[in-house]
């Protein structure tokens, strides 16, 4: 069963499908909307409780309840000046060091930093012998993504690619995965060096946006594209720690790159264990612990 899971989504057809129901999860249905939105509550058991609109009726869309917002004081940020947050609910796939510029993907699975970050050989090179966590947000999850640090925005990258799912079956399953869907790589300048927050497209991901810029997909494209912004100044984008700085419409996958001795993880970090916005799961080298 699990291998013809895997088989299939080589051939149905990806973007289609993806499109299609994207459109779908936008539409304001009025009591189709919250009816589906009543289901998926029960199917895939969200806590409706941690968010600020409670009641399924209140979304108009499939979206606006995707990417619902929380109330405050339910992801207290950890003070710790050192330290550095998970920037989303989910769950740890990966995490480690990024060895001869690969990192794990899963067991028997690596890939090419240089492939996932767009093709940039002289960016990779910033994160040559760094450290990355993967984290896997699951149906049920926040779908908000935050700032692990703060940081200044130098530069945006979209990367069109597959749209295969990117569950942990998938990721057992189907080799260079993180590197061969479709992504969004955003690149910050922060105070342990240059971090790389990759947002991770997948089957039926309708939509992934930026505060900054909106919706950055779809459309889907075919090529590269790539925004510079500036480090200081009234054009500059600065994002405190804990920060929204992206969410998905339908969940996927955010993966973390750092440079070479700047991190190191806490000794919650496990792969498989559960993730909460805004709790630690980092420290700069010379303060961990």
């Amino acid at each position: 069963m699990d291998k013809l899971k895997v088989g299939l989504q080589y051939w149905i057809p990806q973007r289609a499908l993806t499109e299609l129901l994207g459109k779908l999860a936008s539409a304001k249905a009025g009591r189709l909307t919250t009816a589906v939105i009543r289901w998926f509550i029960k199917r895939y058991r969200v806590d409706m409780s941690e968010a600020l609109h409670a009641d399924p009726s209140y979304y108009e869309t499939f979206n606006e309840f995707f990417t619902r917002e929380l109330r405050d004081g339910v992801r207290p940020m950890a003070q710790d000046a050192s330290g550095l947050v998970h920037p989303a609910d989910g769950a740890v796939s990966q995490f480690g060091y990024i060895n001869d510029g690969k990192l794990i993907q899963a067991k028997g699975h690596n890939f090419s930093a240089q492939e996932l970050l767009g093709g940039d050989a002289t960016l990779a090179a910033e994160f040559q012998d760094g450290d990355f966590a993967t984290i896997y947000l699951s149906p049920s999850d926040y779908h908000r993504v935050h700032m692990p640090c703060a940081g200044t925005l130098r530069q945006m990258i979209y990367i069109p690619g597959d749209l295969f799912s990117v569950n942990p079956l998938t990721a057992q399953n189907v080799p260079n995965l993180f590197a061969r869907n479709e992504r969004v790589v955003c690149i910050f300048d922060t105070e342990y060096g240059p971090m790389a927050q990759v947002l991770v497209g997948a089957t039926i991901v309708g939509s992934i946006e930026v505060v900054w810029g909106g919706t950055i997909t779809p459309p889907r494209g075919n090529s590269v594209h790539r925004w510079d912004y500036p480090a200081s100044g009234d054009k500059a984008i600065h994002l405190d720690k804990g920060a929204e700085m992206g969410r998905f419409k339908l969940g996927s996958t955010v993966i973390n790159l750092f440079a070479k001795e700047q991190i190191e993880f806490d000794d919650t970090m496990r792969s498989g264990v559960q993730t909460r916005m805004g709790t630690a799961y980092a420290h700069t080298r010379h303060s961990a612990h």
